[in-house]
């Protein structure tokens, strides 16, 4: 068996193709133009440390997509940040708006550099160096930057700063999202990637998505990932009934078959720097904890970690991918054919974008909503997402013939289609929906 591709945004553009094979009314070279991003900027800075060096570092951040409303996108920091990576980030997060009705397009940005060598004064200097070097590429209405791994609230003030700095005399709250609720935050923003995904989850069950299950009580869950995503599904699913019976960090995890209790999970963290070693709790190694045995298993960490070559040892009945980009194509085919439902992260983690755009509402209008009036705003659009997808994956399963007669009339290749998945109906609803704006607007000039 060759290697498979594991370059994001390889993965991301595969996956729009997969989609477009359903939508044979939309011209390829539709297609071929709304898979790429409209703009790539890489900048280099230095900053002079807290320890008197001067480190240089390189950024990158990318605009996918204004078709539908500003960029919107998370920024993180990371030793391992690569263009393509950013490019496939940033198209996901297209479609993820797309998908949840939320008006905005993708972007999505970040800088090569490893946080945990560097000192929390470096960390806002780089942030403040990496704004004023995009300076104008960002802004209010035209692209929103959000945390990502290893950024926060902290890290989003100081951008909304930096750049009220360089833009003084108007409203600039909505420049970023995720910020701390005293400087304009939304609350209900730092549980809402979590919380969206329990929304989801609840949906999909109560639609049957896993066969003989309606509802999360008593259910089995396993987390890769405790960071800010995955630490607060733990706490979530727990409340609502679910067994959370593993979960790792990047040291390690641990397993507890009987369950475990998130809150001590938490206190053990932040007393250790990792889950690894929780009493009561088997510990296990990141790729263990993929093939615990569970109902529901949700990577919460990078991407790429289901594969073609681990996907058959994975032992959940259903996946939610909280991380972005968690699976590949070759993952995917394996679930596929294993009866695995898996969740896909365009749906099952917009519900940080979700209330980011509550947030840049509120920031825009000078409010500041009840976080109840925000978790029933979020509870409504994921729901309703939810029923999008699923009812689109019934219809274009139910008209394949018709689809496969209409590709032959178009001219396109690529023989009679086969059903699909949740992934590539979610994939679906957001191609299509980009599309028809893109049409609507008009193809300029």
């Amino acid at each position: 068996m060759s290697p498979e591709d594991l370059n994001p945004f390889t993965i991301a553009q595969r996956q729009a193709d997969a989609a477009a094979r359903y939508l044979p009314a939309i011209e390829p070279g539709l297609i071929e133009y709304l898979k790429r991003p409209d703009r790539m900027i890489t900048v280099e800075f230095p900053i002079s440390t807290a320890s008197g060096e001067v480190l240089n570092f390189v950024g990158y951040r990318c605009m996918h997509s204004r078709a539908r409303g500003p960029g919107k996108g998370g920024i993180r920091y990371h030793p391992d940040v690569t263009p393509d990576e950013v490019r496939a980030l940033a198209s996901w997060m297209t479609w993820k708006c797309a998908v949840v009705d939320v008006p905005f397009g993708g972007a999505k940005g970040g800088v090569v550099c490893d946080p945990k060598q560097l000192q929390e004064e470096d960390l806002l200097h780089i942030t403040r160096r990496y704004v004023a070097e995009l300076n104008d590429n960002i802004g209010p209405f035209t692209d929103i930057p959000a945390p990502d791994v290893n950024t926060n609230a902290r890290i989003m003030a100081v951008i909304y700063d930096t750049y009220d700095a360089l833009h003084a005399g108007q409203n600039n709250l909505g420049v970023v999202t995720g910020k701390p609720v005293r400087v304009g935050g939304s609350l209900g923003r730092n549980e809402a990637t979590s919380r969206g995904g329990l929304y989801v989850t609840e949906r999909a069950l109560e639609r049957g998505v896993l066969e003989g299950t309606d509802g999360l009580e008593g259910l089995t869950v396993a987390i890769q990932g405790f960071g800010n995503a995955g630490g607060i599904a733990a706490t979530l699913f727990h409340e609502a009934g679910a067994k959370i019976v593993g979960v790792s960090d990047s040291r390690g995890g641990i397993r507890c078959a009987d369950g475990l209790d998130p809150a001590k999970a938490h206190a053990h963290k932040k007393k250790t720097g990792s889950v690894v070693g929780l009493e009561g709790c088997e510990d296990v190694s990141g790729d263990e904890l993929l093939e615990t045995e569970c109902d529901i298993l949700i990577p919460a960490a990078l991407e790429t970690q289901l594969r073609e070559d681990n996907a058959e040892r994975v032992k959940a009945r259903m996946v939610l991918e909280l991380a972005n980009g968690p699976s590949t194509p070759g993952s995917d085919a394996v679930m596929k054919e294993r009866g695995i439902p898996v969740i896909p992260d365009i749906l099952a983690n917009a519900g940080g974008v979700t209330v980011s755009y509550f947030e840049w509402v509120q920031n825009n209008k000078n409010e500041q909503w009840d976080e109840d009036e925000v978790n029933a705003r979020l509870k409504k659009i994921m729901r309703r997402a939810v029923d999008g997808v699923l009812d689109r994956q019934a219809e274009v399963n139910g008209s394949l013939d018709e689809l496969t007669a209409e590709r032959e009339e178009r001219g396109l290749d690529g023989g009679p289609l086969e059903p699909i998945d949740l992934r590539t109906a979610a994939f679906v609803v957001a191609v299509e929906r980009v599309a028809n704006v893109t049409l609507d607007r008009g193809i300029w000039p």
